[in-house]
């Protein structure tokens, strides 16, 4: 990589890293960003996003729901009916990382063309 500037001075390794490894610390984790492109087509209710991301444990996907809603990536909203229907929902912040998780599978598809040859 050549020598990285913001257009007045050049970064440290640090500086550059640190932000990226904070939202490396958000994305973590095999089910983080399918459930993140799941709820990027819109709103849905837990059994919903299970059935989008095949072998997912209900345990693990509710975990990994109260992660992204700690880090304002997703809402959780609990309508008032009987039962309770609770709906999950991306936000604006969440869908701030559309841009990035596009380079990150146009990257994909251009290593895979590169390693397997199609």
């Amino acid at each position: 990589m050549a020598k990285v500037t913001d257009g007045t001075e050049q970064k440290t390794c640090m500086e550059i890293m640190l932000p990226i490894q904070d939202a490396l610390e958000i994305l973590k984790g095999k089910w983080k960003l399918p459930i993140i492109v799941s709820l990027s087509f819109g709103s849905k209710r837990f059994k919903e996003i299970s059935r989008e991301i095949p072998k997912i444990t209900d345990k693990v996907l509710s975990k990994e729901l109260k992660e992204l809603e700690t880090n304002f990536l997703i809402t959780r909203t609990v309508h008032d009916t009987f039962p309770p229907t609770v709906e999950y929902e991306i936000t604006e912040h969440g869908l701030s990382l559309e841009k990035v998780i596009m380079e990150l599978k146009n990257w994909g598809v251009d290593h895979r063309k590169k390693v397997i040859g199609n």
